[in-house]
Order: C-alpha cells, then sequence, then structure tokens
C-alpha cells in the first residue's frame, strides 16, 4: 500500500467562533473517523493544526493580510494507506465533518525515493 497525505481544509473563521461544546463534538466525531480509519489497516499518523500560521518566503515572513483571499485553511493533516489515489479519495470523503466545518480534503501521494 502507499501512503497519502490527507490536507483538511477547514473554514478557520467559524472555526475559531466555534462553542468549547461543538469543540469537542467535532472532535470526538473526528477521532471516531481515525478510529475507523485504523480498524480498517489505513491510518497512520495525523494532527490538528493551531489556527496560527506564517507564509515564508525567501525574502519575507508574512503573518497576515498576505495571504490568497480565501476563508478556508488547512486545520489538520491525517496520512493514511491505500492501494491507489481513488481509495485515499474515497476514504477522506468519508470524514463526518464534510460539509460542515471540513470544506474539502486535499489528497496527495506521499512520493517514496
Amino acid at each position: 500500500m502507499k501512503h497519502y497525505m490527507l490536507f483538511i481544509r477547514e473554514d478557520l473563521d467559524a472555526a475559531r467562533q466555534m462553542t468549547e461544546e461543538q469543540l469537542q463534538a467535532d472532535i470526538q466525531l473526528m477521532i471516531q473517523w481515525v478510529e475507523t480509519l485504523s480498524k480498517g489497516g489505513h491510518y497512520v499518523q495525523g494532527e490538528p493544526l493551531e489556527p496560527e500560521s506564517l507564509l515564508a518566503r525567501k525574502d519575507s515572513i508574512a503573518s497576515d493580510g498576505a495571504f490568497i483571499e480565501t476563508k478556508e485553511g488547512i486545520s489538520g493533516y491525517v496520512i493514511i494507506q491505500a492501494e491507489t489515489l481513488q481509495q485515499a479519495g474515497e476514504l477522506a470523503q468519508q470524514c463526518p465533518l464534510m460539509d460542515q466545518t471540513v470544506k474539502s480534503i486535499e489528497v496527495r501521494p506521499i512520493l517514496k525515493f
């Protein structure tokens, strides 16, 4: 099986406005999804990311306002193993927060060399 990285894209403004109860409920749904991936032999690792970020370029580091106009940002990642890119995409579609706070999941094969 090949490894794939799932970049979880969320509406970060909406995520910042969640109550502690909403956040904990979403975390529990994600834990259940990871447990399902794990039981199927697909889960490798993953972590949520904090909403703060920087954009580093050769000549600058931007922390505010220099990003592409979007409400979405990467809020976490999951590394899975799957037989094909298509299967990895199908596993990503099973994310319980898809079309709620999670707007999309980018699926990328990890290059081994």
